[in-house]
């Protein structure tokens, strides 16, 4: 009879606030999914995270656009949904489409009419705070970024002196939440959400409602969820093939080292930081970064607090040859 694990959740750095919440969940006997949907909603809500839910930082138009997404590895099952407005709870949204609809991705107006549908009260996402970070880097990267940035930064300044009536807009900060349950029955789920790439062009999604790209979840493999440059992660299809890997029969940290690989052949000239968590069918867990240093988060139910290990580091270019 196969060992019963106690159950896990693994979380972007940024989900500390909502870790145990999520553990708290499993050791009630409710489902990895039910674990993730509510550690999640917590970051939604933290007006203290400028990358996720309430107080995201807006796009070009000063409209805070949320995407957010689920599945779970019984089935594959999955729901998402995309340039959500006016409404904190993406994540909770995301499962009511898994469940609710035959669809399993629903984008502006209709993700706004959805929610309305589903008893959703509407919330005011653009905090002061939030307003006030938006405005004040488009100056600061123009002189201070890398050259990328000062392309990005320029382009983008010269479509909101366009279409805008306010000339200053901020940097295009991008940052999201990730979290992965296994439950006491093995059974897994992934959620990611994110307000998305701050001051982004008005519609633009990444890679966190896609299914593939910003998550994947089979209970016979595994499950990935990633953050950073969300355009990277859909041309790779970056945490399915992490998921792809180990049914190949990779390792987690051979699996995680190939996908983070793969993003090297892409002609990108904004290519970024992309970072990925992951969990194999065994609950074995591991974090991979294209930054040094870069951590995630885990806690089980026999932890009374989470712990925070370094990510492997998997730069975005090739080491230089030494011969």
């Amino acid at each position: 009879m196969a060992e019963i694990k106690p159950g896990l959740v693994v979380a972007s750095s940024n989900g500390r606030v909502g870790i145990t919440d999520a553990v708290d969940v499993l050791r009630a006997g409710g489902s990895a999914l039910e674990a993730v949907i509510s550690g999640i909603k917590l970051v939604e809500a933290n007006p203290n995270d400028h990358s996720v839910g309430f107080s995201g930082l807006p796009n070009l138009l000063g409209q805070v656009e949320l995407d957010a997404s689920v599945m779970v590895g019984e089935g594959l099952t999955a729901g998402a949904v995309g340039g959500l407005h006016d409404y904190q709870d993406a994540v909770e949204l995301a499962r009511m489409v898994m469940e609710e609809l035959p669809h399993s991705l629903i984008v502006g107006d209709g993700a706004k009419r959805f929610a309305s549908e589903m008893g959703k009260l509407p919330v005011e996402l653009l905090t002061e705070d939030a307003r006030q970070i938006w405005q004040a880097r488009l100056e600061r990267d123009q002189e201070t970024g890398d050259a990328s940035q000062r392309r990005f930064a320029q382009k983008i300044g010269a479509l909101v002196r366009r279409v805008s009536q306010d000339p200053e807009k901020p940097a295009p900060p991008h940052g999201t939440v990730n979290f992965i349950a296994r439950d006491r029955e093995g059974r897994l789920a992934v959620g990611v959400s994110t307000s998305g790439w701050a001051w982004k062009y008005p519609g633009r999604l990444g890679d966190s409602p896609i299914i593939g790209a910003g998550n994947y979840a089979d209970d016979r493999w595994g499950a990935a969820a990633c953050t950073g440059r969300g355009e990277m992660a859909m041309r790779c299809c970056t945490a399915h093939s992490v998921v792809t890997f180990m049914r190949f029969g990779m390792p987690l940290s051979e699996a995680l080292t190939t996908a983070m690989e793969d993003l090297r052949s892409l002609n990108d000239p904004y290519a970024s930081e992309m970072n990925i968590v992951a969990v194999d069918r065994d609950g074995n867990h591991s974090g991979a970064s294209t930054t040094a240093g870069k951590t995630y988060i885990f806690m089980d139910e026999s932890m009374e607090s989470y712990e925070e290990p370094t990510r492997m580091h998997v730069p975005l270019v090739d080491a230089p040859s030494l011969v």
